[in-house]
């Protein structure tokens, strides 16, 4: 129920004073040893969360589709994997953990059925400072389960999430934002140890260390660490600095189509192919994976945006698309079949910059994961982009006086 959640969100460690909870901000490194999700005979279940010292949390649920979030401020998961956690998926189907913002990390479990907390507590022992967070569930109707879904609304909280304002560039300046794709609690995809998230950091790292040697851009990342930003976040940090082309950069597992080779895609109401509805559903989710509270989004709002960057940027994307497909190719690649495609990937929908999504590669080719994972390659693919951005960027603008016209 909303009560219970609303007094764990309050950041209230049970069993310790909230003069000491609130002093309690130090990051706490999670035992995998210690933490586990089980399951009873008969049917019960529970979240245990093992901790080197208690830190402030808060616990929520969301609807459509069913998932439970606590935030930690802060825990270290680098020590646990997801099979350490859930063993054997049951009532909770899948977890993911990670960084979500500065000084704090996420936990969300997916959920089979609905379930709602019938006890939460964290008591710290006191001889060795150790905590151990315990959520036990209890069945509950949809409706129920509904009614009481939702983030909680706290203020600071939204104000410790706002991102500083980028600097807006100069009228005669141009401003490339790079999006590596996923981040913080949202790993993407994952294949031998590699997960999409870091590495397309890396690839992100190096386009912009060649477009800034270059001096004719200016990059901003929309992230440079590990770290989640929602999708419409990404979006509104083109808006922010008034870019001139955003790239979203990505390197996805896909089961259909056997995908490999580089692929650069534009918006669009309708997939080209059904791989490309397929990567376009899965990108589609990531605030869904990572625990955002998409109650209050608007599809109409998304329609109308999709409208405007079709009319508006379209032919300038599908040209910065060609331009790096072209100088992609031109280094060797290697590139997909057919490199072009098509999709309605909603971190594209800005209606006022031109916008490509690159996968610079598909971890489910293992041709592609060797290259990936290669620092040479990686610099070599970033400096065809590289020229591929500064040829579109003549391009445009020699054609800007007969746009106008």
């Amino acid at each position: 129920m909303r009560y219970v959640i609303m007094l764990i969100s309050a950041l209230v460690l049970i069993g310790a004073p909230r003069a000491q909870a609130d002093e309690l901000t130090a990051l706490a490194r999670v035992d995998p040893d210690s933490s586990r999700i089980s399951e009873s005979w008969f049917g019960n279940t529970k979240l245990t969360i093992g901790l080197s010292q208690g830190v402030p949390f808060r616990v929520f649920h969301l609807d459509d589709p069913m998932r439970l979030v606590i935030d930690f401020r802060e825990a270290d998961w680098a020590e646990v994997t997801a099979q350490d956690l859930l063993t054997k998926p049951g009532k909770v189907t899948a977890v993911r953990f990670g960084p979500f913002r500065p000084g704090w990390s996420r936990l969300v479990l997916d959920l089979a059925e609905p379930m709602l907390p019938s006890n939460i507590a964290m008591p710290v022992d006191d001889s060795t400072g150790t905590a151990m967070l315990t959520v036990a569930f209890r069945s509950a109707d949809a409706e129920t389960f509904g009614v009481g879904a939702g983030a909680p609304k706290d203020a600071a909280w939204a104000t410790q999430a706002a991102q500083p304002q980028p600097t807006r560039k100069a009228d005669d300046s141009f401003v490339v934002v790079l999006d590596p794709g996923h981040g913080g609690v949202d790993p993407g995809a994952v294949r031998d140890g590699v997960e999409e998230k870091d590495i397309m950091l890396k690839v992100a790292q190096a386009l912009a260390e060649a477009l800034r040697r270059s001096g004719q851009a200016e990059v901003v990342l929309t992230r440079t660490d590990d770290r989640f930003v929602s999708l419409p976040g990404r979006v509104d940090m083109a808006h922010a600095v008034d870019a001139d082309l955003f790239i979203s950069l990505h390197a996805d597992i896909l089961s259909e189509g056997g995908a490999s080779g580089a692929t650069v895609y534009t918006l669009a109401d309708e997939a080209s192919d059904a791989a490309t509805e397929q990567l376009a559903a899965q990108h589609n989710r990531a605030d869904i994976l990572a625990g955002a509270d998409l109650s209050g989004a608007d599809d109409q709002v998304a329609g109308v945006l999709m409208d405007l960057a079709r009319q508006e940027t379209a032919p300038r994307s599908e040209q910065a698309a060609a331009a790096l497909i072209e100088a992609m190719q031109a280094a060797g690649g290697p590139m997909n079949s057919h490199p072009a495609r098509q999709a309605g990937f909603s971190v594209l929908t800005s209606a006022d910059v031109p916008s490509i999504l690159i996968e610079v590669g598909f971890l489910s080719s293992k041709r592609d994961l060797t290259n990936l994972r290669d620092p040479v390659w990686r610099a070599g693919i970033a400096a065809a982009m590289a020229e591929g951005i500064l040829a579109w960027r003549s391009s445009d603008l020699a054609q800007r006086p007969l746009v106008r016209k």
